[in-house]
């Protein structure tokens, strides 16, 4: 295949993605000029749109798994062209530039398109090394003084490799939604199993180069791509990006044996190592061994999105972690945001910016008791009073409409938020969604029994199936359907709508369709 034949099928086969190919326009060269193998394996991805901006991301890496975390990139820095459009055919543009991708981050590209209408549908695409690289759709928030059209949102969470094929994520890219968030662990990170449907490389990631490997193998299956390249996202991680249950500076296990230093180093690592990989704007850019994540995104008077961080800031899991007894949980003290986000996220649900206010966050928020009293520890059952602090906080402030987003869990779970869980009949103060995983947890089963449903009757509903929610946001009302695969260790299975809810205006918790 010759270049420009190549740079062609690239282009033509994004319309997969759910988006028509284009013709190389302006931004075409000769095969001549392409001197160096195809650099855009790992797709093209946008996220953390405002009003006026988005940015737009990829990453150089034309051999994207080899074992120095470089994608076979020369060790200079490179010239990334990029442009914007507001139609397919970019006969028009509206933004377009340089970017500088450099050798220490990976060859990496976070461009921040700036000067672009509020409410509105772009297209965008790079050119480097001679190609151009597949074209992604992505679009603008309103105006944060205007309401803005109604907008369709997906999220999701959990996407073990090896566990199965990332169909979900084709399913949501068919969905066409403007936006979507992904809640924690978009990668695993540990080494390879014997037997698996496909396998991660090499051994259980510590190093830089480990985790830019990681990353290069999730980034190159073609569904996460067409998941990237048809909407803009916003991301938070949840502890596998760096190490299973690790709590702030704490690891729940010292396996792999690591040293204090090499600890720190390896959460430096797996933290530079996301910012490369996520299309975040320059103020998440990471600082030693941390990084900041929480912020705020507005989408007019709709909705704000409060993304949370629950794994930097924690203190350690109650008990040594599990599901278990634990009266240490209901200390008062502590705290699964740290003190500066708790008194962040309350004082941004007091401003009523508007009329939706979605948290998106990692771990199960609910009460879920079983029937020998035991809680996850490292939910926010481990975190009671933390829990309480933000519930009578919601309370207090009058939150007209809050819903939390959650991942984490392996399954789909639909909740109402009570004033005291101990007392079904209290007072019913905001609603909880949690997405299933794309694949960890492998196929699932069809159980819809809600486990210990008798003991947490707010807890409305639950499916062992992967998949994802679909969220449709207007004035009047959210609609979220549970969007589940019968399989993901088979390509190609259909997407169902397992249960769909509605939360009301002003009404909290779940109301049937």
């Amino acid at each position: 295949m010759t270049n420009l034949s190549r740079r062609i099928f690239i282009l033509g086969g994004l319309s997969t993605a759910g988006t028509v190919g284009l013709q190389l326009g302006a931004l075409a060269q000769s095969s001549a000029a392409a001197s160096a193998p195809f650099p855009f394996t790992l797709g093209v991805a946008s996220g953390e749109p405002d009003d006026s901006s988005v940015v737009l991301w990829t990453r150089l890496a034309p051999t994207p798994t080899n074992a120095d975390g470089q994608g076979g990139m020369p060790n200079a820095d490179v010239a990334v062209d990029w442009q914007v459009s507001a139609d397919q055919s970019f006969a028009t543009l509206v933004s377009s530039g340089t970017f500088t991708a450099r050798y220490a981050q990976a060859h990496s590209v976070h461009v921040l398109a700036g000067g672009l209408a509020p409410d509105s549908e772009y297209y965008y695409r790079f050119r480097a090394q001679g190609y151009i690289s597949p074209v992604g759709r992505t679009r603008t928030a309103p105006a944060p003084a205007t309401v803005g059209r109604d907008f369709t949102m997906a999220f999701a969470s959990c996407a073990h490799y090896e566990q199965g094929y990332y169909t979900a994520y084709r399913r949501m890219a068919d969905d066409r939604p403007d936006l979507i968030l992904h809640l924690g662990d978009y990668i695993y990170e540990g080494g390879a199993t014997s037997g698996a449907l496909r396998q991660h490389l090499g051994s259980e990631i510590v190093s830089l180069a480990d985790y830019r490997r990681r990353y290069a193998l999730y980034h190159s299956d073609p569904d996460l791509q067409a998941a990237h390249a048809i909407a803009p996202w916003l991301v938070v991680p949840d502890d596998h990006e760096v190490e299973n249950n690790y709590a702030n500076m704490v690891r729940a296990d010292n396996s792999p044996v690591l040293t204090a230093a090499q600890w720190t180093a390896r959460r430096t690592a797996a933290y530079q190592a996301y910012f490369e990989n996520m299309p975040l704007r320059a103020a998440a850019t990471p600082s030693g061994n941390s990084i900041q994540l929480y912020r705020r995104v507005r989408w007019g008077t709709l909705a704000t999105f409060h993304m949370l961080d629950t794994r930097q800031f924690r203190d350690d899991q109650a008990c040594g972690d599990g599901t278990k007894v634990c009266a240490d949980a209901d200390l008062a003290g502590r705290t699964i945001t740290g003190a500066g986000q708790e008194a962040w996220l309350l004082d941004g649900l007091g401003q009523h910016l508007s009329t939706w206010d979605l948290i998106g966050q990692q771990v199960f928020f609910a009460r879920n008791v079983n029937s020998s009293g035991a809680m996850n520890m490292d939910a926010w059952d481990g975190y009671r009073a933390s829990r309480a602090r933000i519930q009578q906080g919601i309370i207090d402030r009058a939150v007209r409409n809050p819903v939390v987003l959650t991942g984490d869990v392996h399954a789909s779970w639909g909740n109402d938020l009570k004033a005291d869980y101990a007392d079904p009949s209290s007072a019913t103060i905001g609603s909880e969604l949690v997405c299933t995983s794309i694949t960890s947890g492998g196929n699932g089963s069809t159980t819809t029994t809600i486990p210990n449903g008798s003991l947490n009757p707010h807890l409305r509903f639950y499916s062992n199936l992967r998949g994802y929610v679909r969220t449709h946001v207007t004035p009047s009302q959210l609609t979220a359907d549970f969007r589940s695969v019968a399989t993901v260790t088979e390509h190609g299975a259909a997407a169902t709508t397992a249960r769909t809810f509605v939360i009301h205006d002003g009404q909290p918790g779940l109301a049937d369709a």
